[in-house]
């Protein structure tokens, strides 16, 4: 299992990375969530352009046994859907179990409060947790 110490992590299995000198951030889920969920159908994120606090859920994942809702590691605005993931765009949920880390980013969002990411999980904390 992969765990990039470029990231930070939460325990409900989001990952964010840091982007812009602090001022936005990609989210995904983490390759440990997806192999989890296993083959990834849909992806929802009805809240671009809302200000969501941290753990607001900001879109759902579908998979063929189950739906997870998705949640804020951090407070911000939501700037983006990644369209690649979107029904309107390339509607490739796969993305997230074929790039978890990389083209398989769900939101981007600026932050906030920078301060908010020093409460989330480095990798080697995060590894330790899904151990």
């Amino acid at each position: 299992m992969n765990f990039p110490d470029d990231l930070l992590y939460t325990k409900e299995h989001e990952w964010i990375r840091v982007v812009d000198g602090g001022e936005n951030a990609y989210i995904g889920i983490t390759d440990f969530a997806q192999k989890e969920l296993d083959e990834l159908v849909y992806v929802e994120v009805e809240t671009v352009g809302e200000e969501l606090e941290v753990d607001d859920v900001f879109g759902i994942v579908e998979a063929v046994k189950t739906t997870s809702d998705l949640y804020m590691p951090v407070g911000g605005e939501v700037l983006e859907f990644n369209e690649q993931l979107s029904e309107d765009g390339g509607d490739n949920p796969g993305l997230l179990n074929e790039d978890p880390y990389g083209e398989g980013w769900i939101v981007k969002v600026r932050l906030t409060n920078p301060a908010d990411v020093k409460s989330l999980m480095s990798a080697s904390e995060y590894q330790e947790l899904v151990s």
